[in-house]
């Protein structure tokens, strides 16, 4: 009976080592304070990230903040690394001998991932080390950074994209990347096709246009893509990331949540990676940039009073709110629609979307002032139709 019991509990210990050994374990680095509030909220979106992937079987995610692990042990044993921060000259995986440290990790087969500025990198060896790792990169004055509404309507055949839908957001995505010469490997995830009027620009910075921007009209682009090392290890890029709030966009949070299980090699669902986030979670672990402590938020649901020389009406919306930007939904007299917008930090509300009515098109922007965490007002521009006043209750 002792040797039995002795097995049973040697066999329990293994089978304890086995789990702990198949765990999968992933880096998530947060890039130090960065723009305004609301946006490059490196911190905030990775701790989201986090707290997504907390329900996944045997993939542990950690956090570390400030740019930079406070000690490169940090990077025993990871299965992937997934930087989101500020990058250019001052990318924090090109600084001192980093680049050979994600050399080494990457030759071990540890996957990499980049989100939003951290996609960009100087040409030259920083250049070289993106596309060893990732496949392409985001090249200053070569690819571009506009703000804009790219339509994700079909998706390839890949385990990033399970269970994605259709979806639009505004947000700075960045395209035309600097691929690898022989582009092989590479699997463009999110693509869209800019419209004429995004070319011609203005861009984020610098606000161009750029001829060879300009000259490529009516191509598709890439905004996201999966990258498969010769070596077997994998890699992503993703330009968005820009708006801390559209993480609450079930199909924005699911795309990069998928990639980061598929760069650990651990197995995607079927229907990717399911997660639940409160609206009131977006406004949580900002960075302080100046917002009023006391500044009201406007996530929940509002009813509106809406009058013009016309008539009157009564639509309702639903807002996320997140330092400065809003997105959310409309449902009104012109059916439903999806939003986007921004409070100042003086509390100034602007919002709009594009309607279709009878055959013609046009967008609805709203503006005006909160007053309280439950009243709003202002007026509205229904595009060449016409104009009115609104007041506003949660």
């Amino acid at each position: 009976m002792k040797l039995l019991h002795l097995s049973l509990m040697l066999g329990l210990a293994l089978a304890s080592l086995t789990a702990t050994a198949a765990e999968k374990r992933l880096l998530l680095i947060a890039g130090k304070q960065s723009h305004g509030p609301g946006d490059h909220e490196f911190r905030a979106g990775c701790l989201l990230l986090q707290k997504c992937l907390a329900g996944v079987p045997g993939l542990r995610a950690e956090v570390h903040t400030n740019g930079w692990p406070a000690s490169d042990t940090a990077f025993e044993g990871v299965d992937a690394v997934f930087i989101y921060a500020d990058g250019g000259g001052g990318h924090p995986a090109i600084q001192s001998e980093r680049i050979k440290l994600i050399d080494a990790l990457a030759k071990k087969g540890v996957g990499l991932g980049f989100g939003h500025y951290g996609v960009e990198v100087p040409a030259g060896a920083p250049g070289e080390a993106m596309h060893r790792w990732v496949g392409g990169y985001y090249e200053h004055q070569f690819s571009v950074n506009p703000m804009w509404t790219p339509e994700y309507r079909t998706f390839p055949n890949h385990p990033i994209a399970r269970g994605v839908r259709p979806f639009a957001l505004l947000d700075e995505w960045y395209f035309n990347m600097r691929w690898r010469a022989d582009g092989q490997g590479l699997t463009h995830l999110l693509v869209a096709k800019p419209s004429d009027a995004v070319r011609d620009g203005p861009y984020v910075y610098p606000q161009g246009p750029y001829k060879h921007i300009q000259e490529a009209k009516g191509r598709d682009e890439t905004m996201m893509w999966a990258f498969e090392r010769p070596d077997g290890g994998r890699g992503f890029g993703f330009t968005g990331g820009h708006k801390h709030v559209n993480w609450a966009n079930d199909n924005y949070r699911k795309v990069l949540l998928n990639a980061l299980l598929w760069i650990a090699k651990a197995e995607v669902p079927a229907a990717g990676v399911e997660s639940k986030l409160a609206p009131e979670e977006l406004a949580q672990n900002l960075d302080p940039k100046g917002m009023p402590a006391d500044a009201p938020n406007i996530t929940g649901h509002w009813r509106f009073k809406v009058e013009t020389s016309a008539g009157s009406g009564s639509p309702t919306f639903t807002f996320v709110h997140a330092g400065q930007n809003l997105i959310g939904t409309y449902s009104g007299f012109f059916g439903e629609a999806e939003l986007s917008g921004s409070v100042s930090k003086d509390q100034n509300v602007r919002f709009s979307f594009r309607v279709s009515r009878d055959g013609q098109e046009g967008t609805v922007t709203y503006t005006g002032k909160v007053e309280s965490p439950t009243a709003m007002k202002g007026t509205v521009k229904f595009g060449d139709l016409g104009e009115g006043t609104w007041t506003a209750t949660k």
